[in-house]
């Protein structure tokens, strides 16, 4: 099925894990040491692009960027493509395939020894306030610097945020908690984390899709019907996205899917037989017959 994505020429790809717990005898351990699996997912603007369902011991960022990549070819053609993850996509291949001519990325960065050499080499002149989108202040700095890795083909920015350590170690001198973002957008430092940060809807449609769906939990042992179970719901989730996008008001575009089930689906009808024909009847108030009689509409449409 096409994604429902918004009319922009840059389309931000959003690909992260998320862990089901499945107490299963065949279900392989999650580093957070419960049982499961950890399948990976696209999302454009909370509509799945693609997904893999995994073994809950296989790594997120094991095969990445060859994911990544099944995921663009579901995109419409001619948009630039701005990848965003966490650190599971810090990897020299997938920065150097996202300096590409129209692609862009940020990615959390492992604060690794090269990464954490750079930013001691930074002077504290390079330490600015840090602000969030809204203009409001924080207890945190921003600065930046160049940074490479072993395979990158060129060198991106490495934008850190620091704090104040309320619990530093006296031995190792460390004053400060950090947070780095590695990227080669054009836009301010800020802006860039503002734009990097977005990433956390992707714990809201990772809910939406499990609470709303059914899919935090699998039916059987079997690690293909599981998968085949989890296609199925990610089907249904991307269904209700474009029915709330596409036929519903727009007052239901931020509706979840259990408020749609409670609104729209949870309706007594049934099927008469009456003049040679099949008849639907239902009980309903005349603004929900109203609803009804415009999602068809609009269904048809858009079949047309």
């Amino acid at each position: 099925m096409a994604p429902c994505l918004e009319a922009t020429p840059e389309v931000t790809l959003d690909v992260d894990a998320t862990e089901i717990t499945a107490e299963k005898q065949e279900a392989q351990w999650t580093y957070h040491q419960v049982q499961g699996y950890m399948p990976l997912v696209g999302y454009v603007d909370g509509v799945y692009v693609g997904h893999e369902f995994r073994e809950g011991n296989e790594s997120p960022g094991a095969g990445i960027l060859a994911f990544a990549q099944s995921c663009e070819a579901a995109l419409p053609a001619g948009k630039g493509i701005y990848f965003r993850s966490d650190s599971a996509a810090y990897q020299a291949e997938v920065i150097n395939y996202y300096t590409q001519a129209g692609r862009s990325f940020s990615t959390t960065a492992d604060l690794d020894v090269a990464g954490k050499r750079e930013i001691g080499n930074l002077p504290e002149t390079a330490w600015q306030p840090y602000r969030t989108s809204e203009g409001l202040t924080t207890d945190r700095e921003i600065a930046e610097t160049v940074h490479s890795m072993n395979g990158t083909e060129r060198a991106f920015r490495l934008i850190v945020l620091r704090w104040p350590n309320p619990q530093p170690n006296l031995f190792e001198a460390d004053w400060y908690g950090y947070h780095a973002v590695a990227a080669n957008r054009e836009e301010a430092a800020s802006a860039v984390i503002w734009k990097h940060n977005g990433r956390g809807h992707s714990e809201n449609w990772h809910k939406e899709l499990k609470s709303g769906v059914g899919m935090e939990q699998m039916p059987c042992g079997q690690f293909a019907a599981n998968a085949m179970y989890f296609a199925i719901g990610v089907l249904a989730y991307n269904l209700a996205q474009l029915l709330k996008r596409q036929v519903l008001p727009a007052a239901y575009r931020t509706a979840t899917i259990a408020t749609l089930r409670w609104k729209l689906y949870r309706l007594a009808g049934k099927l008469v037989r009456h003049a040679r024909g099949w008849m639907l009847q239902i009980k309903a108030d005349l603004e929900k017959w109203s609803l009804l009689q415009s999602a068809r509409v609009c269904c048809a449409t858009l079949r047309t």
